[in-house]
């Protein structure tokens, strides 16, 4: 299933809308905040879909009948330009566990690219509702790949994969994968550059939260 927010009315849209700005882009405080406030909205739509469980809490009054989360999800993310989304889906999940990848780009003199993953560090994912966040969905390679080395370590009860911007291409070559994974999107764009760049899209999000890399 398919989430995309930009085909209904939302504060979600004035949050993309800023991270696409490129004059808002060289407020790296703000872009981080934006992408921090779009994982906190998807984490509100993601909550909709899990299990729930009534819990009595003592007020000073009585006692409340309220739902609880039956389990806690454990949130995923590629490094470094994951981890402004993963904060803002960390705060509304703020009792989740967390999962970190080290996963980049490896250039080749002749335009083309393989993703190289080196770092795993994740809890035991065993039976765990498992979201993945990564602000750009590009080709979906990385995304792919890393998905493929959780589940192969672990037996993952549901996957939700969280992009601020997909390409159309990207959003197929997940679904070719994954198929019974969840996918929430800021928005969806039709096109890429030669060198893998989504167009429109917003341009490198890493460079733009932390700082232009070698």
């Amino acid at each position: 299933m398919i989430h995309d927010l930009s085909k209904t009315s939302s504060i979600a849209n004035v949050f993309i809308a800023e991270l696409r700005d490129e004059n808002i882009q060289k407020d790296a405080m703000r872009f981080r905040r934006n992408m921090e406030r779009l994982g906190e909205y998807f984490a509100f739509e993601i909550s909709k879909t899990l299990e729930y469980s009534n819990t009595e809490t003592q007020t000073p009054l009585g006692t409340a009948l309220t739902p609880q989360l039956a389990a806690q999800p454990v949130l995923a993310t590629i490094l470094r330009a994951g981890l402004p989304l993963h904060q803002g889906i960390l705060n509304i999940f703020d009792k989740a566990d967390s999962c970190f990848i080290g996963a980049y780009r490896r250039n080749h003199k002749s335009g083309s690219f393989e993703i190289q993953m080196e770092y795993v560090s994740s809890p035991d994912l065993s039976g765990k509702t498992v979201i993945m966040a990564d602000p750009m969905l590009a080709t979906g390679l990385s995304m792919v790949l890393c998905c493929k080395e959780l589940t192969r370590r672990y037996q993952i009860k549901e996957l939700h994969i969280v992009s601020a911007i997909a390409s159309a291409e990207g959003v197929r070559h997940v679904r070719a994968n994954f198929p019974k994974a969840r996918l929430w999107l800021g928005a969806v764009d039709e096109e890429m550059t030669s060198k893998a760049y989504i167009v429109p899209g917003l341009g490198d999000a890493g460079d733009l939260a932390y700082g232009t890399k070698l």
